[in-house]
Order: C-alpha cells, then sequence, then structure tokens
C-alpha cells in the first residue's frame, strides 16, 4: 500500500511513519515544511516521498492530485494555537472536510486523529473546531476511522520537556477543579494502532460506533497523580502540592494562549475537569496484545506483569 500521512513529521505523525515502514509500506510524508522532515525523522525520511501540503491553502480541488496515487491516508495534523492564515476553522474543519470528500471520490481509507473528550459543552474554540471537524468527517460518505487518543507519552512532543520540567518541581500548582482522570498512552501503541488502521477491513456501511476508535493506557490517575509518577523518575521525594481556584488557572490559560506559551491552553483547562478516558478503550483491539506500561505511572505503583513496557515519557494531544 501507498500511504500519505499528513504531519508526519510531527510527534504523533512521526510514530505512524515508523509503524508503516516497519509493516513495508510505501509512506509518503506531507509536511507545510518538507525541508525540515529528515531533521525529524531521521534515517526514516531515506525511505519515504516527501510531499508540501498546507492545510490552510488546500482546497477540494487540491486534495485530489495530492492523493490520486495514494491508497489511504492518515491525519495527524492539528494546531494548537491559531496564526495567521492558520485558523482553526481552516485547518481543522475546512481542510479537514475537504480532505474526507477527496478520500470518498477516491474510495480510499482516511484515518483521522481527534481527541478524547469533546462531546461535552466546551468554550474552547480548539475543542469546538475538532468536534465540527469530526461532523465534517463523519458526513463525508468517506471510508473513514476516527482515533480518539487520551494523553500521549513519548519522545520528542511539544508538551514533553514542559510536563517533565514540571513534574521535577518540588512544588506543584494544579488548579482545583484538575480532577479528571487521564488514560495516558504510549505514543508509540498510537503509531502501531494507526498504522494497523489503514488496512482494517470495515463493511462501508459500518455505523458510526465502528468507526470510532477511543484509545488508552490501561490505568487513569488524575494529573496530579500523573506528576508525581513523573517526579518519581528523577526524585526520591514527592513534590508539594498546591490548588489554585480554577478561576485563576483559566485567566493564565487565556494569557498562555495569547502569548502562545507553553502546552496550557484553555482547551486544555477544560479537558483537566473531565475524565480523559477512552469507553470502551479499543487501543487492546488494534494492537492485538495490552498497551504498553506508560514509564510514569510504572514509576508511581506497580503495574501489572502484562503492563510492563519500555521507559518513555509525557506529551498531551491537542
Amino acid at each position: 500500500m501507498r500511504i500519505l500521512v499528513l504531519g508526519g513529521a510531527g510527534f504523533i505523525g512521526r510514530h505512524a511513519v515508523s509503524a508503516l515502514l516497519e509493516r513495508g509500506q510505501a509512506v509518503i510524508v506531507g509536511s507545510r515544511r518538507p525541508g525540515r522532515v529528515s531533521r525529524r525523522l531521521g534515517m526514516c525520511a531515506e525511505a519515504c516521498e516527501l510531499r508540501r501540503v498546507r492545510f490552510e491553502e488546500v482546497t477540494d480541488a487540491d486534495w485530489l492530485p495530492l492523493i490520486e496515487d495514494c491508497d489511504a491516508v492518515v491525519n495527524c495534523v492539528g494546531i494548537l494555537r491559531e496564526r495567521g492564515r492558520e485558523t482553526y476553522d481552516a485547518v481543522h474543519v475546512q481542510a479537514l472536510g475537504a480532505l474526507a470528500r477527496a478520500c470518498a471520490m477516491r474510495e480510499m481509507r482516511l484515518v483521522h486523529v481527534s481527541a478524547l473528550g469533546l462531546q461535552h459543552a466546551h468554550r474552547s474554540r480548539f475543542l469546538r473546531s475538532k468536534r465540527e471537524g469530526e461532523r465534517r468527517l463523519a458526513a463525508s460518505g468517506a471510508d473513514y476511522c476516527l482515533v480518539r487518543p487520551s494523553l500521549l507519552d513519548g519522545d520528542g512532543g511539544f508538551g514533553a520537556s514542559w510536563i517533565r520540567a514540571l513534574a521535577r518541581l518540588p512544588l506543584h500548582v494544579l488548579a482545583r477543579g484538575a480532577t479528571g482522570n487521564i488514560a495516558a498512552l504510549d505514543a508509540r501503541d498510537l503509531g502501531e494502532a494507526l498504522a494497523n488502521l489503514c488496512s482494517l477491513q470495515l463493511p462501508r456501511d459500518a455505523a458510526a460506533a465502528q468507526r470510532e476508535f477511543e484509545l488508552g493506557g490501561l490505568q487513569a490517575p488524575d494529573i496530579a497523580a500523573y506528576l508525581q509518577g513523573l517526579r518519581q523518575l528523577h526524585a526520591r521525594t514527592p513534590a508539594f502540592e498546591i490548588r489554585i481556584p480554577s478561576l485563576v488557572a483559566r485567566v493564565a490559560s487565556h494569557v498562555f494562549d495569547l502569548l502562545h506559551f507553553s502546552p496550557l491552553s484553555f482547551g486544555h483547562w477544560e479537558l483537566l475537569h473531565k475524565d480523559n478516558v477512552p469507553l470502551p478503550n479499543r487501543l487492546p483491539e488494534l494492537l492485538g496484545r495490552p498497551p504498553r506500561a506508560v514509564a510514569a505511572l510504572s514509576a508511581r505503583s506497580p503495574a501489572p506483569a502484562h503492563c510492563v513496557g519500555p521507559d518513555s515519557r509525557t506529551e498531551p494531544t491537542p
């Protein structure tokens, strides 16, 4: 198969590319900056064809020549904050809708990465645009698979260095309302799941429930326990925890959005107030095995024997 991975040089995309190459698939990497792909993908880039794709620019007509020689498309593109023409509507809604319609015309599989927790009545434009993108995808008539992962654990993501640095501090400052549970999963498992979905057999008239895949790890602590687990990878003593009013944390998230500072956005502030746990968790089904253990949770408490896996680090999904 020839598979186009959009955002293939990003955090999620890199793991999808690696998993597809391991399966002997021909991979085409779609990136807004193809010149940076080699630096981000390393030796994997030598095995991939590169194509320039800017989501804020593509139209329905543009997608057809981009995908005409492909057998499937994996879309890992998403933005945390808007920059110029890269708006939530352009990237998460309009471009995805156009891509889905093009895949429907070509009768090819489209695997789209979204996020858990979008079913709530969020006020964040980031989260609402992701939800609207899902609606456009479902209405397109494409042979699609919708993937909703929980918090991601792995090397190389934007949020990883932030979360590691915060977790190592002797003081953890958290919003009082940030009590939702998080089923963190290893990013390598997500890459494998995306690769497997490219060839998963689904009937053309499959219902939405068959096409939607909520994914997570086997443990689901809240953010406070998760950060303590990360700290235990580097320190013997737990951090002292301070809970601040949620309103203060919300104001801070808006300021961070304005400054494009840190991975804490208003959208993530909202997500932390609800459980981010897959119901049901279809990751074991897609992998054909139990998910890998997450290092922060393994450090915090002994994991079941069948959960033990390699070390890794943390990255939140948008």
